[in-house]
């Protein structure tokens, strides 16, 4: 399969700067070294090419010399991870829960965003109750979304946006995983907090409270089913707005509804989403895959 890269913006650790006296000499001394290095390279190859310009040798150095000591050019690296298609893609870690997700889910849905869903209790501790990822077919995003963005927007903002209620919108298999951090939290508050959120997106976007749709889609989290942490589940949406429920790779339920695709999307990446941030990355990384 061939291998389709893009800047992948989540923030990554920086190095710790040095704390003590002994390392910060040593840093000092790193950096000595490696700043008189350069500049001694720099200075051999200029007065090895002024003595002798024509030699190649020398042509290759000034040519070293003006493409990496250049002014003008950047020497620092952004802080971004590489998204790819690659079977050996590395997996992605959301820092506040540690949980790992994979660059690639189902060969062919890629991340676009990580963020964590937080409770509070008593109104006065949030707890993280799980981490979760946003994957979109990228042949699907390719086919529906790129014709409708072949021109510029008033705003950078503003097609990041629109892209992002396309995605939602249009017949594009994406998923949401979710995966369990509070190790105390069970199915049936799981199954409680979607019959608020989910409820309120179906009154939105549905125009009424269509109690019979919420019910299927809550009914799924059965009391039986055991959650500690780790655990995985994962809400699919298909080709024909078909939402597949799954919990440990085994599939508890399906429902064709597009106003319940709709209404679970937009408790992830809508415009009052769990995680801001983590919208904000899906709608950064779904403009620069269609940029590729």
């Amino acid at each position: 399969m061939a291998s389709l890269r893009f800047p992948f913006l989540f923030s990554q650790p920086q190095k710790p700067p040095c704390s003590t006296i002994a390392n910060a000499s040593s840093c000092s001394f790193s950096t000595a070294v490696v700043a008189g290095g350069s500049v001694v390279a720099a200075a051999g190859a200029i007065i090895a090419i002024t003595q002798s310009p024509k030699n190649p040798f020398f042509e290759n150095a000034m040519n070293f010399l003006l493409s990496n000591f250049s002014p003008s050019k950047n020497h620092s690296s952004p802080l971004w991870g590489s998204v790819s298609l690659a079977e050996n893609s590395a997996p992605v870690t959301e820092s506040r829960t540690g949980m790992s997700f994979p660059s690639i889910l189902k060969e062919s849905q890629r991340l676009l965003g990580i963020g964590v869903r937080k409770k509070a209790i008593f109104g006065l501790k949030n707890i993280d109750d799980y981490a979760f990822g946003v994957y979109a077919d990228d042949g699907d995003v390719k086919k529906c979304l790129a014709q409708k963005h072949v021109g510029p927007s008033d705003s950078e903002l503003k097609q990041k946006e629109e892209l992002r209620d396309h995605l939602m919108e249009n017949d594009i298999r994406i998923t949401v995983r979710l995966q369990i951090v509070y190790g105390r939290l069970s199915i049936g508050s799981v199954r409680s907090a979607f019959e608020e959120s989910v409820g309120s997106r179906l009154l939105k976007f549905g125009g009424y409270d269509n109690k019979e749709l919420l019910h299927r889609f809550t009914s799924q989290f059965k009391d039986d089913i055991k959650i500690p942490r780790g655990s995985i589940i994962e809400l699919s949406r298909d080709h024909g707005y078909i939402l597949h429920t799954t919990i440990d790779g085994k599939e508890v339920g399906s429902i064709q509804s597009k106003l319940l695709c709709r209404s679970i999307l937009d408790l992830y990446i809508g415009d009052e989403s769990f995680d801001q941030k983590a919208k904000e990355d899906v709608e950064s990384n779904l403009a620069s895959l269609l940029h590729k």
